[in-house]
């Protein structure tokens, strides 16, 4: 049975006021820039509640009806009067996110009316009782939190049989470049509103795979951290030896800008003690010819199983090398295929531990614990677990403390051969700034009989996340190509701290190829083997 709370949340994007299109056009600001917007904002023409009213428009006509998206579950709805008053405070100073609005992933706690609850039935009861740290800088930035994104639930860390994007609370979300395909997850919402043009902006998070797989088959930007460099406080955890959250943009400058706003330490998140060293307005490493003399290597142990993806990535490279990049070719990545094993051992204790963690500080909650969960499940599985079950769940319940040596040794195991005997391995030997592999292959059909069935990289390792993820190292994604209309990625990684480098990589590709294209909402994929880019494209 639907707690009464959560159908005044299923209510709350159908009973806002009908509002009209800003210049009677939903297309009139959808696809801008973050710096377009400003610069309208500042000439005049343009309000930052116009634009949040806009944005609640489109959400209400093509996410919540049309195309029925779905990769919205709730918003704000303080956003209007947000956006008002920072309108009339605009003439003084303010920075590049000011007045903008940003969708966050639902496993992201904000201190307001919005509800955080992994996607979950077992956690509508009450909002959290405060910010997340970086849901606190995104505000002080001047930003406007829209509201919150559909995910796959508990970040995909429920069963190993499941279908990326859909929650009990939100469905099933949907591809905009092809509705009968998958957005990837877990943070799927906030990938595909960006994608949509619901909004210019949105924060997901990563353990493994969240962030670069959903902007990859959504055909965006994303950033997925160091480590430590963004505060995991206030976020629903998986692990937190690899959880992070990150930016999604639909082009590298707007995935700078807030990271930007994002970053910086927390002094009640450890990880975070060398932050302020490292976090900087990352918009200072935006340099279209950021790939002259750059020395990048091919990690083909990552490739070779999917095609349309290995044809992107082979007209990537040749795009790079005409840039003035060095491409190494092949550079081989250590202890790929060891990485998996010891990966999922950290991940069911930490997820254990570091949920009843969270759970035990949110106030208002009828489930405390992990095993509070599972039962929840249980009593609710006509919505709950209609599709699929809880085995990632129950297996992460049956581990013991942190202080268990199967715990310890997985650690060390994961951390040393990703990192120093793997990443920091490649790059010293071949003199590299980055490593390269395809992101995944093109979105796959939404399957929630069979669930995920991604076709990427080598099928005897984990994707081209993994290697980064385990070690705790700084990843990003760009749009590259296309295949049957559908987006292709490549992804960039490197070593801890490694952001600047990796966006000015990724901003001088982006400029040179100018691979993004706004989704057509396809029911199904066209029959061209893939979109060119029009001669006008900008």
């Amino acid at each position: 049975m639907i707690r009464p709370s959560l159908l005044c949340t299923a209510l709350a994007l159908t009973v806002l006021p009908s509002l009209p299109l800003y210049a009677q056009d939903s297309d009139a600001v959808a696809w801008q820039s973050v710096t377009d917007l400003q610069k309208q904002m500042d000439a005049g023409k343009l309000t930052s509640k116009a634009l949040v009213q806009d944005d609640i428009a489109r959400i209400q006509q093509i996410d919540q009806s049309g195309p029925t998206l779905r990769s919205v579950l709730e918003l704000n709805p303080d956003a209007t009067k947000i956006a008002a008053k920072l309108d009339a405070k605009r003439a003084s100073s303010h920075g590049p996110l000011y007045g903008i609005p940003v969708l966050l992933k639902d496993n992201i706690d904000t201190g307001d009316h919005t509800l955080t609850t992994a996607g979950s039935l077992a956690l509508v009861d009450a909002p959290a009782s405060q910010d997340a740290p970086l849901v606190a800088r995104l505000r002080k930035a001047g930003a406007v939190i829209l509201g919150k994104t559909n995910l796959s639930e508990w970040a995909d860390f429920r069963s190993a049989h499941a279908s990326s994007g859909w929650t009990g609370r939100g469905g099933q979300t949907r591809n905009p470049y092809a509705l009968d395909r998958n957005p990837c997850g877990s943070s799927s919402g906030s990938a595909v509103a960006v994608a949509a043009g619901l909004v210019p902006v949105a924060v997901g998070s990563e353990t493994d795979g969240s962030i670069i797989c959903p902007a990859s088959m959504n055909g965006i930007v994303g950033i997925k951290p160091t480590l430590g460099l963004v505060s995991r406080s206030g976020i629903i955890p998986i692990s937190h030896n690899q959880d992070t959250a990150g930016p999604l943009a639909r082009n590298v400058t707007d995935a700078a800008m807030l990271l930007s706003a994002m970053a910086g330490s927390d002094p009640h998140d450890p990880a975070t003690a060398d932050a302020n060293k490292h976090a900087t307005d990352y918009t200072k490493f935006l340099d279209p010819n950021g790939l002259r003399g750059k020395r990048i290597g091919v990690v083909r142990q990552l490739a070779g199983n999917e095609p349309n993806a290995d044809r992107v990535m082979e007209e990537a490279i040749a795009a790079m090398k005409a840039q003035g990049a060095i491409i190494v070719d092949p550079v081989t990545l250590p202890h790929l295929a060891e990485l998996g094993d010891p990966e999922m051992t950290v991940m069911l204790y930490d997820f254990k531990h570091d949920l009843n963690a969270y759970l035990a500080n949110r106030k208002g909650l009828h489930v405390k614990t992990l095993a509070d969960l599972i039962a929840f499940n249980k009593q609710q599985a006509n919505q709950e677990m209609s599709w699929f079950g809880q085995d990632l769940f129950e297996q992460a319940q049956a581990k013991g403390p942190l202080t268990e040596k199967a715990y310890t040794d997985a650690l060390t195991k994961a951390k040393q051969l990703s990192g120093p005997q793997g990443i920091d391995a490649a790059l010293q030997a071949n003199h590299l700034d980055a490593l390269l592999s395809p992101s995944w292959g093109p979105a796959y059909l939404t399957d929630l009989v069979l669930g995920d069935h991604i076709v990427s990289g080598n099928p005897t390792i984990g994707g081209a996340s993994q290697p980064a993820a385990v070690a705790g190292y700084p990843s990003i994604t760009v749009p590259a190509g296309w295949a049957h209309g559908l987006p292709v990625g490549i992804v960039f990684f490197g070593t801890q701290w490694s952001e600047p480098t990796l966006i000015s990589i990724a901003y001088g590709f982006e400029q040179h190829t100018h691979a993004w294209q706004a989704p057509k909402f396809l029911p199904t994929v066209d029959g061209n083997a893939y979109a060119p880019v029009p001669a006008n494209h900008p």
